[in-house]
């Protein structure tokens, strides 16, 4: 399946957070491209009250990586100042989840015209009508992409902070919002140049992505930095390695 990964839109939020036991819990809240392969195969089309549609499919995100910078001195302080900076792929582009299988019952009988449409989890649209075909047809399958809201969360925590160099640990999660899909079934092809009379419409709704849904990170490699406990700044990236939050300054080194 081809993967798509496409820069991330907009920061909305960042926040920290202390947690107990030396970690510090850190989290940036911002849009989150997706790219989704489905396929749908139906049955009884002529049936009443209309047919059964089975969805199933994939969903791949556009990844997740997080940034540290290692300062050791605060500027303006003192005239020399050490600074390096440590990156990790916490989460690759293109990691998958799969979209259960799921029969759908509904539609308007005798053969309709079907249409996808994907909703976030309060049903507002994140595409258009994608026109699939008629119901006898058998198999429809497709691909779209579209961005979604989500949250990266990383526990941060200290392994050394002494003159020969600084190690930082982290593990997390990205945390998805809720996508639904939309069947529309109509008795003409009238949106796609079909004729205009006596059109009959009914949509069924599914959930494939439930609120909440998150991808875990494991626990990292240490990631390195100058030695002296320095001041230690994270910002979260995108797939392609291009910030998605502001750098934000966790605290010395070993305060973590």
């Amino acid at each position: 399946m081809k993967r798509t990964s496409i820069a991330i839109l907009a920061l909305v939020s960042l926040a920290l957070a202390g947690v107990a036991q030396g970690v510090t819990q850190v989290s940036a809240t911002f849009t989150t491209p997706v790219h989704v392969n489905t396929a749908a195969t139906t049955s009884g089309c002529n049936n009443a009250p209309g047919p059964t549609v089975t969805l199933q499919g994939e969903l791949a995100i556009g990844g997740l990586g997080v940034q540290l910078v290692f300062k050791n001195n605060v500027k303006g302080t003192h005239t020399h100042t050490e600074q390096s900076t440590a990156t990790a792929v916490v989460i690759p582009a293109g990691e998958s989840i799969q979209i259960p299988k799921q029969p759908v019952l509904g539609g308007t009988g005798g053969n309709p015209f079907i249409w996808l449409q994907f909703l976030d989890n309060q049903n507002n649209a994140l595409t258009g009508e994608i026109f699939l075909g008629r119901c006898v047809q058998g198999l429809f399958e497709t691909v779209t992409d579209f961005f979604i809201p989500s949250a990266a969360i990383a526990k941060v925590s200290s392994d050394s902070c002494d003159n020969t160099g600084s190690t930082i640990t982290l593990n997390g999660e990205l945390r998805l919002t809720g996508i639904n899909a939309r069947l529309i079934f109509r008795n003409n092809d009238n949106p796609v140049g079909g004729p205009h009379e006596n059109d009959q419409k009914t949509t069924v709704d599914i959930v494939i992505i439930p609120a909440g849904q998150s991808i875990q990170f494991a626990k990292q490699p240490p990631l390195g930095g100058v030695g002296g406990n320095p001041l230690v700044y994270l910002s979260f990236l995108n797939g392609q390695g291009q910030p998605v939050s502001s750098e934000f300054l966790l605290g010395r080194c070993n305060k973590l």
